[in-house]
C-alpha cells in the first residue's frame, strides 16, 4: 500500500480526517489547501489585536474525534489542545425577563424549564429527550456512520423497531410539526426548532429527525482553549505525524480524468500531480459548476446541491458588555420566528426580526469575563445565500444590524467596542471563500424528508473520485464533516483494488453511548 498515492483537496475537518485514515493504512497522502491554514470553514478574524472564532463555534460529538485519534494511536487532547466541558449548553433570551438556560444535565434543564414554562412542559422536555436519544441510536448505524443510504437500505437497516420510531414522528412531518407534539409553550418550540439552522434549514421545512440534535448536545458541548482553530490544528498535527504531505497556499485548478478515471490534479501554476485516487473535500457545488474542470461536472447531480442552505451575516467584536450575564453560547429570539425563514428562503432577504446567536468566547475560561474588560464576541444572523447573485448592500446590512442589536438592548445586553472596529462578514465574502456556494454554509438545505437521500455521497460516478465535507453526507457541522472524511477514506480503500463497486461501507470510531 505504500506505493499507492492519494490526493486530498481541501484541508477542512473532512480532508484532515480522510488524510489521517488513509495515511495510517500505509497510503501516501498529499493534502492540498488553497488558503494559508488548515480548518476549512473553521477560521478566525482579527480585531483589536485578538483572534476571534468566526466560523463554527460549537464542539459536540467528541467521540468522533476521540475515535479518529485512537485509530491513529493518539489521544484527541494532547499537550497543545485542552477542552473544557460546558455545564450550560446555551443561554436563551426573548426579553429582559424571559431567559432560559439549557444544561448538560437534563434534570437541571427540566428544572429550569419547569420554572420558566411550568411542570407539564418540564415533563414533556424529558419525554422529548428520551425520543431524541432513541432517534439518534436508531439512525447512527443506518445513516450517520454509513455511506449515504437509499430508501431500500434504510428500510433494511432500521428494521421494524426503527421504522416504528420514525413512523411515530410522522413520515412526512417537519421538525416544527413534530415539536408541536412535545411542547405547548411556543418559546420552547422556537428554541428546539433552531436545530434546523444547525444544518442550514428552516424548522418549517427540515425533517423531524433533526430532533436528534437534542441528544447530541446533551452528550456534551465543549470549548477548546485557542478556539476551534485549535481543533483543526490538532488534526493537522496528527496528519503530519502520520506522514501526510500538507501543502498550504496550493490551489487546484483542475481534477484530471484519464481513461475515464480521476488520476491527478493540475495546480494553478500549471504543474501536475498524479495519484491513484482523489478525495475532494470542498463545496460539492464547485464540481457541478465546472470550477475543477469540465471533466468532473458529472460527479455531482443538480438535485444534490439545491436548494441552497442558509448563509450568515456575522460580526467579530472585541468589546465590553454590560447588563446581561452572558454564557459561552447565547441565543436571542424575537417574537415572529416564522417571518425569519420566510424572509430568508421565500423573499431572499435579510430577516426583519432576526434571531441573533452570540458566542462569548472568553466565558469558558474566565469566570469574571464581562466586568470592565473587553472580551471576544462572535455574533451571527441567518442570511440568504445570494452572495453570487445579489450581494447585500450597505443599507440592507445596516437595517438588519440595527434590528438585531436593538433587540439585544431590549434583552438587557449592551456591547461597546473596545479596541478596533467590529469585523463584518457577508454572504458575498463567504461565497468568495467557498466558490460556487453563493455563501451557503451547509451545502444543500435539508428541506423535505427526501433530502437525506439526495445529498452527495462519498462515491461519485467518476471512478477514483470521492467526496467529503459539510456539503456531503452525513451533513454539515465539524463532527459530521469529520465523519464524511472517514467515510470517504473507507469507501476509497474499499474501491482501491477493484474496478467494481464494493458493498456500502460503515465506520466505527468512538463511542456515542452514554
Amino acid at each position: 500500500m505504500s506505493q499507492r498515492r492519494v490526493i486530498v483537496i481541501g484541508a477542512g475537518a473532512g480532508g484532515l480526517a480522510a488524510a489521517c485514515d488513509l495515511a495510517r493504512q500505509g497510503v501516501a497522502v498529499t493534502l492540498l489547501e488553497r488558503s494559508a491554514h488548515t480548518g476549512g470553514k473553521i477560521y478566525q478574524r482579527e480585531t483589536g489585536g485578538v483572534q476571534i472564532d468566526s466560523g463554527p463555534t460549537v464542539l459536540t460529538m467528541r467521540w468522533v474525534f476521540d475515535g479518529l485519534m485512537a485509530d491513529c494511536g493518539e489521544r484527541f487532547e494532547d499537550d497543545a489542545l485542552t477542552l473544557h466541558p460546558l455545564p450550560v449548553i446555551a443561554r436563551h433570551a426573548w426579553s429582559e425577563r424571559e431567559r432560559l438556560d439549557l444544561y448538560a444535565d437534563p434534570r437541571q434543564s427540566a428544572q429550569a424549564i419547569g420554572e420558566f414554562a411550568g411542570a407539564a412542559e418540564a415533563a414533556r422536555f424529558l419525554a422529548f429527550c428520551d425520543e431524541a436519544r432513541r432517534l439518534y441510536h436508531t439512525l447512527e448505524h443506518a445513516y450517520i456512520r454509513a455511506e449515504r443510504p437509499s430508501l431500500t437500505s434504510m428500510t433494511r437497516d432500521l428494521g421494524g423497531r426503527g421504522l416504528a420510531l420514525l413512523g411515530g414522528l410522522g413520515p412526512f412531518a417537519s421538525l416544527w410539526q413534530s415539536l408541536g407534539r412535545h411542547f405547548h409553550d411556543p418559546r420552547l418550540r422556537q428554541l428546539f426548532g433552531r436545530y434546523a439552522t444547525y444544518c442550514g434549514g428552516s424548522p418549517w421545512q427540515a425533517p423531524a429527525t433533526l430532533a436528534l440534535i437534542a441528544y447530541v448536545e446533551l452528550r456534551g458541548v465543549w470549548a477548546a482553549e485557542g478556539g476551534m482553530q485549535a481543533v483543526a490544528s490538532r488534526l493537522e498535527r496528527a496528519a503530519r505525524k502520520l506522514g501526510v504531505e500538507v501543502r498550504l497556499g496550493c490551489p487546484v485548478s483542475r481534477i484530471d480524468v484519464t481513461a475515464g478515471q480521476a488520476r491527478g490534479v493540475t495546480l494553478d501554476d500549471d504543474s501536475r500531480l498524479e495519484s491513484d485516487a482523489i478525495i475532494f473535500n470542498g463545496e460539492a457545488q464547485a464540481l457541478h459548476a465546472g470550477l475543477l474542470g469540465d471533466q468532473v461536472r458529472g460527479a455531482v447531480r443538480p438535485e444534490a446541491i439545491a436548494p441552497r442552505s442558509l448563509s450568515a451575516l456575522t460580526w467579530a467584536i472585541h468589546g465590553v458588555t454590560s447588563g446581561f450575564d452572558l454564557s459561552y453560547h447565547n441565543v436571542f429570539f424575537q417574537p415572529d420566528y416564522a417571518s425569519e425563514f420566510q424572509d430568508v428562503f421565500e423573499r431572499g432577504r435579510l430577516p426583519r426580526q432576526p434571531t441573533l446567536y452570540l458566542c462569548a468566547q472568553d466565558r469558558a475560561l474566565a469566570r469574571n469575563a464581562g466586568g470592565n474588560a473587553p472580551e471576544r464576541l462572535f455574533c451571527l444572523i441567518n442570511a440568504p445565500a445570494r452572495g453570487d447573485r445579489a450581494p447585500l448592500n450597505a443599507e440592507e446590512i445596516k437595517q438588519c444590524e440595527t434590528a438585531a442589536f436593538s433587540h439585544l438592548q431590549r434583552c438587557g445586553l449592551t456591547i461597546q467596542s473596545a479596541i478596533g472596529s467590529p469585523v463584518c462578514t457577508t454572504p458575498q465574502q463567504f461565497h468568495q471563500r467557498f466558490p460556487a456556494s453563493g455563501g451557503a454554509l451547509y451545502g444543500m438545505a435539508p428541506h423535505g424528508w427526501m433530502s437525506s437521500f439526495r445529498r452527495p455521497s462519498a462515491s461519485t460516478p467518476i471512478p477514483g473520485l470521492f467526496l467529503a465535507g459539510g456539503s456531503v453526507h452525513p451533513g454539515a457541522g465539524v463532527p459530521m464533516a469529520t465523519l464524511s472524511g472517514r467515510l470517504a477514506a473507507a469507501t476509497l480503500m474499499a474501491h482501491l483494488d477493484s474496478t467494481r463497486r464494493s458493498t456500502r461501507v460503515r465506520i466505527s470510531g468512538g463511542m456515542s453511548m452514554g
